[in-house]
């Protein structure tokens, strides 16, 4: 009934962890877990076929296309797109079929990081209200095949903010929910960078983008700012 998705680049310390825990997380529904890697240099693909999951070669790297990628191999029509350094809550594909049931086209989780810190949990609590702004793919998120396709799936120019883009097309398809669970996701971009720093660099790509920054200029201070990003 679900399709996990999830899309990696160079996950090779995450992925199985990942992959473990998400089938931990699952209830009593039949699920397949899709992992669309991008051309990984460090055997994340070796790694994840080891745990038996599909896992499919994007030919381009970047979230959206490989996010696109495998949707289209998806076999269900639940599609549930969710970051390979993140942790879907317990019994999620129960709760996302209750949202469907209950009239939502599509949706997201709430978000916690796996590192506590005051301006994290701070940070975090703006995610349980429907609001486009603070909508991210960390969140993971949940949407009915057709809804999917209808909406015209991820934009594949974009290599930042694809997960912003893409709610506002999704959202005029019918219902968005944010469920009141959360989904555990990495911090390990906060304690490289530090936790202020990191969020201000966040602040800053996010403002340029409404701003009409194009995405070259978005990537150059992404890649300028950022320790270990994977652009």
């Amino acid at each position: 009934m679900f399709s996990i998705i999830i899309p990696t680049y160079n996950e090779a310390d995450q992925i199985a962890q990942t992959i473990s825990k998400t089938h931990a997380a699952n209830g009593k529904y039949e699920a397949e877990i899709i992992v669309v890697d991008g051309c990984s240099t460090d055997g994340t693909e070796d790694i994840a076929e080891t745990t038996g999951v599909t896992v499919v070669r994007s030919e381009r790297k970047g979230r959206a296309a490989q996010m696109n990628k495998g949707a289209s191999v998806a076999k269900y029509d639940i599609l549930y797109f969710l970051h390979a350094d993140s942790t879907p809550p317990h019994d999620f594909t129960g709760q996302i079929l209750q949202a469907l049931q209950r009239g939502a086209k599509s949706g997201c989780f709430r978000l916690a990081f796996d590192y506590d810190h005051w301006f994290l949990k701070a940070n975090t609590w703006f995610t349980r209200f429907d609001v486009n702004a603070v909508r991210f793919g960390d969140q993971s998120l949940f949407v009915a095949k057709e809804v999917f396709e209808q909406a015209g799936g991820f934009r594949e120019d974009l290599l930042l903010m694809e997960d912003q883009e893409i709610i506002h097309r999704i959202k005029r398809q019918g219902k968005f929910k944010v469920l009141n669970d959360y989904v555990i996701t990495s911090a390990r971009k906060y304690l490289e960078n530090g936790v202020y720093r990191m969020q201000g660099i966040f602040y800053r790509i996010w403002a340029l983008y409404y701003m009409g920054y194009s995405q070259q200029e978005l990537q150059e201070v992404y890649r300028k700012l950022i320790k270990n990003h994977k652009l």
